[in-house]
């Protein structure tokens, strides 16, 4: 609420301040019109009703110390206070001229107690209260209030009118940073919450690669040498086969050792970082097919290009994962690998004729609670990118991946 000419957000010490100063004003102009009137009346400042009012108003300026800082909390004590100063005005001002002095204090305390609007009615009051008391001047008393308070009462009803206005913009104002600061707080909670979803799925995110890297790496590692270790119990006097078999295990071990180290370091695969995907795939073929017995068909299609590594990589670990699953669980005895460069888009289709299966909704085996087929269609959306499953019992089963052929900026491997 807008009170006055002065704030209404003065501290404690500020309001007191602001209150001694009205008292003192009127005390002043009390005691200039006392003196004035000793001056001019000497013998009508001994009128024992002239003291009264002047001892009256002596207490009564002081209380606006106590008034003062009330005016915003209690608007009807401040009006009391002024009406009472407007009686000892109008009372004192037909004792003589002098008065006039007291009764102009009320000008300020009207502008600085009372609302914008209230303000001009008080000024009006303090204009012409003293006159009529005085018995007017000397035409018509209805000109003297026409000329003295209409013009006050319009500027104070125009003053009041913008007053008002000010003030309803304010609390507009007020009301627009209030809810800006509510916004602001809410969007730095969003963001905290988004910092904190976003640092949660980094850790995800890493806890997938990894989780993909071990089984891709360190698991079929552990399937190829467990594999080539009973291979090698089964080779019985063949000494020449059971040495083939050891030396695999031994150098399965060497290249999975050095992928495990590579994948923490989140490196690319170590036959990718030597050669292009093309190659990498034809050396992982006439590997898989020495190392597992199983024969292993590579065609490459279209016209090879160097793409993003992470493309790449997960081309090349669906291809892993697709030969692992045709020798370990399939019973395979041969296996199609066909890597197409079409347009925009690079395909790996692996085909096997092994025993097949009833693909559940997800493409993986009903039942099956294994990593990898979830694993490669993890990796391959990861990238934008599709993968399909085709099997039936006893007919093999194909695995589709299709990625997009984002070239590297500069045509070269990275």
């Amino acid at each position: 609420m807008l009170v006055g000419v002065l704030p209404t957000t003065l501290d404690r010490r500020g309001e007191r301040r602001a209150g001694c100063v009205f008292a003192a004003v009127g005390l002043a102009g009390l005691a200039i019109s006392a003196a004035w009137h000793l001056l001019t009346a000497p013998d009508a400042i001994n009128a024992t009703s002239t003291l009264v009012l002047i001892g009256t108003a002596a207490l009564w300026m002081p209380l606006v110390i106590w008034v003062f800082p009330r005016r915003s909390s209690d608007p009807a004590l401040v009006v009391l206070y002024y009406l009472g100063f407007l009686a000892l005005a109008t009372a004192l001002s037909p004792r003589g001229d002098g008065f006039s002095v007291f009764a102009s204090v009320g000008y300020p305390l009207a502008f600085g107690l009372l609302t914008p609007r209230m303000s001009f009615f008080g000024v009006a009051a303090t204009a012409i209260l003293p006159i009529l008391a005085r018995g007017g001047t000397d035409g018509p008393t209805w000109v003297t209030l026409v000329s003295v308070a209409a013009p006050l009462l319009y500027a104070g009803w125009v003053v009041g009118s913008e007053s008002e206005k000010r003030r309803r913009s304010n609390a507009q104002l007020e009301e627009a940073n209030a809810k800006l600061e509510a916004a602001l707080e809410e969007n730095a909670g969003l963001h905290a919450q988004l910092l904190s979803q976003a640092r949660e799925a980094g850790v995800l995110d890493e806890r997938q690669r990894m989780a993909g890297e071990i089984h891709d790496t360190i698991a079929q590692g552990l399937a190829g040498i467990i594999t080539q270790l009973q291979a090698a119990e089964r080779s019985g006097s063949d000494a020449g086969r059971r040495q083939r078999h050891l030396d695999n295990v031994h150098a399965l071990a060497r290249e999975n050792l050095t992928e495990a180290r590579r994948s923490v370091r989140a490196l690319r695969p170590e036959r990718l970082a030597d050669s292009r995907l093309p190659d990498a795939m034809a050396e992982l073929g006439r590997t898989w097919t020495d190392t597992s017995g199983v024969a292993v068909k590579v065609e490459v299609t279209g016209d090879p290009r160097p793409l993003l590594p992470d493309l790449e990589v997960t081309l090349y670990r669906v291809a892993q994962e697709a030969l692992t699953n045709a020798g370990k669980h399939a019973k395979a005895t041969r296996v199609a690998l066909t890597l197409s460069y079409v347009d925009d888009v690079v395909m790996l289709d692996v085909r096997d004729d092994g025993v097949g299966f009833t693909p559940a909704a997800n493409g993986v085996p009903a039942g099956s609670e294994g990593f990898g087929l979830s694993g490669m269609r993890q990796r391959v959306q990861r990238v934008a990118g599709t993968l399909a499953v085709e099997s039936a019992p006893g007919e093999g089963t194909t695995i589709n991946a299709q990625l997009p052929a984002i070239v590297t900026a500069n045509g070269e491997p990275t």
